[in-house]
């Protein structure tokens, strides 16, 4: 992907997150996985209007304007990008292979480059807002006396500023520099590390939260059998979506590691013919995601329920 013109991709696989694999056939006799562009388009788009139902449903229900959800609906902005890249990819390649758009085109580069920023901003902003969920079940559960004095709706809003912002410099910051290895590299290291990050906060969290239980008990024992059992199940619904992040970005995260090491590599080369599986993958992660929330979520299951049946009356 990214940076690598989008002609040569069009001619070499006719679908699929493009730019990443340039190796001639010689080099492998491992052939490119085909996914049709009807798959990546039916999924782009229901993967779009769960994350936009997601956004709807928060800001009509005033009970989920909770810092929480807002990190939440941080994640479904990520995603509803992912998927929208998608959507213009898959236009583009078809506009361009019944010749409607010019492959060697300034409009076609420049639209690669926005295409390209959109799936930086959308993997940053992934990895950054399940970050921030992190942090704020963190505090829930082991601050939680204290919780709505350390974590007001304002400074939510405030951490999500910076974060989108930084994300947004750092995509253009990306694109401008992918064609150094180190840029690469960068990106990988940043996306291990952080996940490393949250993998430990949770250990922590999760050694911790009985013995911490505990005490809090002692001080309100009805507030542990009510409030610490949702912090918990919200701490469980993160680790739920950490789970999927992993399985769904990691085998592209791998992808571009292994195109910087050992592209010409046999094994490696192989492992790159699968690029489009590995872009499916990331794909159903945008789809799941939502169905996540609604399923871990009462309050928002219900309200996404009272939303379908006020359209369907209409």
């Amino acid at each position: 992907m990214m940076k690598m013109d989008l002609a040569n991709e069009i001619g070499r696989q006719n679908t699929g997150i493009k730019n990443v694999t340039i190796l001639s056939m010689n080099s492998t006799k491992c052939s490119s996985v085909h996914v049709p562009e009807v798959v990546y388009l039916t999924v782009s788009t229901v993967g779009l209007l769960e994350n936009l139902l997601v956004l709807l449903a928060v800001i009509k229900n005033k009970n989920l304007h909770l810092p929480m959800y807002f990190f939440i609906c941080s994640l479904a902005v990520s995603d509803m990008l992912f998927s929208l890249y998608k959507i213009l990819e898959t236009i583009i390649i078809i506009l361009a292979n019944i010749g409607y758009l010019d492959r060697n085109g300034p409009f076609e580069k420049k639209m690669d480059d926005v295409m390209d920023w959109i799936f930086v901003l959308s993997l940053l902003g992934s990895i950054f807002s399940i970050s921030a969920i992190a942090a704020d079940r963190y505090i829930t559960v082991f601050h939680a006396l204290h919780y709505h004095n350390i974590m007001t709706v304002k400074r939510a809003s405030v951490i999500l500023a910076i974060i989108w912002t930084f994300c947004g410099g750092s995509g253009i910051a990306i694109i401008m520099l992918f064609h150094d290895t180190a840029t690469i590299i960068c990106l990988t290291v940043m996306f291990l590390l952080l996940l490393v990050l949250i993998v430990c906060l949770y250990i922590h969290m999760f050694l911790l939260a009985r013995s911490h239980a505990k005490k809090i008990a002692s001080l309100s024992g009805q507030w542990n059998s009510v409030q610490q059992r949702a912090n918990i199940n919200g701490a469980i619904t993160l680790t739920i979506l950490l789970g999927l992040f992993i399985c769904c970005w990691s085998p592209f995260v791998l992808h571009l590691l292994l195109y910087v090491l050992c592209r010409y590599n046999p094994y490696c080369a192989c492992y790159l013919s699968i690029l489009n599986v590995n872009g499916t993958l990331i794909l159903f992660s945008s789809v799941i995601d939502p169905l996540i929330y609604a399923f871990r979520s009462p309050e928002l299951r219900n309200t996404f329920k009272k939303m379908l049946c006020c359209w369907m009356r209409r």
